[in-house]
């Protein structure tokens, strides 16, 4: 990137919240704006008078307990798809903007639920344990080829994963607020209302849902009930939802094949848990998206909309705060450009 011309009335704060690691390659940030790296205990502190904080450790729920009673930066950005640590009421009722990393995770997420398909069909987790028992132990697998998917949350995840699975063999569905008859890459999708008549016909339900209040626990008994006994639930959402006490009980008795799950309540999962060593489960430390390079790719993308937000042009991936996701193209904040409201301030 050229060297960025001056900012009318000079670079903003730009507060970075980093965990176990700071972002790499941050010159093109560091040229745009005034940067402060803090970690949890330091944040509260650095807010006052910040214009823009940049939540790389996008685990933390720090910043609801540090956000400045009166006032506060103008603009908070998460290294995640998902936001639902960050909707706290003073954040959601206020006027910051929130923006997230849509984007950044479709494919690779897509690529890793087409492995999991493809490792419960082909029983590769049995495969991988009887090897390490030296046990020489021949069986048949399924064929994914006319298998149905029905993939829960249509957003770029969602059709990212959609299309992965059709190209794979697998016939499609998908289930979200609003039905469509002829999605170009989920086929039909059901509205959420109907999702347990959906559920009846899935061989794989893959979650890919924002954390709502609508969707929190939307998997719990009553739907693991209406799928088949021979179905595997596959969550790269988030964890609540599902109702991992029903899922435990659902997989002991047999009322559906399996589950594969990258996300959970509480992570990391406690040691304790009956999931660890359901010969059915797959457990991975929420990793689906984390493929080579993705940190670069973050910090690439909050470079390119800093560049944006200092230049008054609208920021990308805006969040409808009262969703909980990215909404429809809206210009600036309040359709007024950002810098524009940064010289009314």
């Amino acid at each position: 990137m050229e060297p960025v011309p001056p900012v009318p009335g000079g670079p903003p704060e730009l507060v970075v919240l980093v965990g176990e690691d700071a972002p790499p390659g941050m010159a093109a940030v560091e040229r745009l704006a005034r940067v402060r790296l803090v970690r949890e205990g330091g944040l509260a502190d650095a807010l006052r008078g910040a214009e823009i904080v940049f939540m790389w450790d996008f685990r933390s729920a720090a910043l609801a307990g540090a956000w400045p009673r009166e006032g506060g930066p103008r603009w908070v950005h998460i290294a995640s798809a998902g936001v639902d640590r960050l909707l706290f009421p003073a954040l959601v009722e206020g006027d910051a903007v929130v923006t997230n990393s849509r984007g950044v995770f479709d494919e690779p997420i897509a690529e890793y639920v087409l492995g999991l398909v493809l490792a419960f069909a082909k029983d590769l987790h049995g495969t991988v344990r009887s090897q390490g028992e030296r046990r020489w132990r021949h069986r048949e697998t399924e064929r994914i080829t006319g298998a149905r998917a029905l993939v829960v949350g249509p957003g770029p995840i969602g059709r990212a994963i959609g299309r992965r699975l059709t190209a794979a063999g697998l016939r499609v569905s998908g289930a979200g607020r609003t039905a469509r008859a002829a999605d170009p890459d989920l086929g039909v999708v059901h509205p959420m209302e109907r999702l347990d008549e959906a559920l009846g016909d899935a061989d794989y339900v893959v979650l890919a849902a924002p954390l709502t209040g609508e969707t929190r626990g939307m998997i719990g008994a009553a739907a693991l009930e209406r799928m088949k006994p021979t179905a595997r639930l596959i969550n790269v959402g988030r964890g609540q939802l599902v109702a991992e006490d029903d899922l435990v009980a659902a997989l002991r008795a047999g009322r559906i094949a399996g589950a594969a799950l990258d996300v959970f309540a509480d992570e990391p999962l406690p040691p304790s848990s009956p999931l660890w060593d359901m010969p059915n489960v797959i457990v991975s430390p929420h990793m689906a998206g984390d493929a080579t390079g993705w940190r670069d790719e973050l910090v690439r993308l909050f470079a390119e909309n800093l560049d944006d937000y200092v230049h008054g042009r609208p920021l990308r991936n805006v969040v409808d705060k009262r969703l909980g996701y990215v909404g429809p193209a809206r210009t600036g904040v309040n359709g007024m450009s950002v810098l524009d409201r940064r010289r009314q301030r």
